[in-house]
């Protein structure tokens, strides 16, 4: 069975994981990167957790404020938990140093696992869709992950905007 699994899913899922993977394992060693780059993995995993997101499902509109409460729910993690980390901005550059971390990777395996699982679960029960409490599950879990990597941006741009000069009366 997982041979039919593997062997039915597109090439590029596999490329999607390999990226993820690399992002991933580079965001595990101590880097210095600009602002804007700082954006593009938590949008890169915020597409892949809505793209199977519908509002048409069993959780109709709701979709949207379940998603959205374990988006505040990672968001509120992510920034209690990173009290500790020290955030080094270089202005002069428009950088910002990060220190190395697994948290990135875990959560780039963690939404690709759950979004493939999913795919697998309901291409195998179609009627997996329509359990209210599966799909609640889902969008919370998918809301959560993506909170996660929001919350970390936003304690890079708080850091940023911290490190502002004060400007003179």
């Amino acid at each position: 069975m997982m041979q039919q699994i593997v062997s039915h899913t597109p090439i590029y899922v596999w490329a999607l994981l390999a990226f993820l993977l690399y992002r991933g394992l580079w965001a595990s060693r101590d880097r210095e990167i600009s602002l804007q780059r700082l954006f593009i993995i938590p949008a890169v995993m915020l597409w892949l957790s809505l793209s199977g997101t519908r509002a048409d499902g069993v959780l109709g509109g709701g979709v949207w404020g379940v998603w959205l409460l374990g988006l505040l729910a990672g968001v509120a993690l992510a920034w209690t938990l990173g009290r500790a980390t020290v955030i080094q901005v270089n202005r002069a550059a428009g950088s910002v140093l990060l220190r190395g971390s697994w948290v990135p990777l875990v959560l780039m395996a963690a939404i690709f696992v759950t979004k493939y699982a999913v795919a697998v679960v309901t291409a195998m029960h179609p009627e997996t869709r329509s359990s209210l409490p599966f799909m609640a599950a889902v969008t919370s879990m998918f809301g959560l992950f993506n909170g996660v990597f929001v919350g970390r941006l936003a304690r890079c741009v708080a850091a940023w905007l911290q490190s502002a000069e004060p400007v003179a009366a």
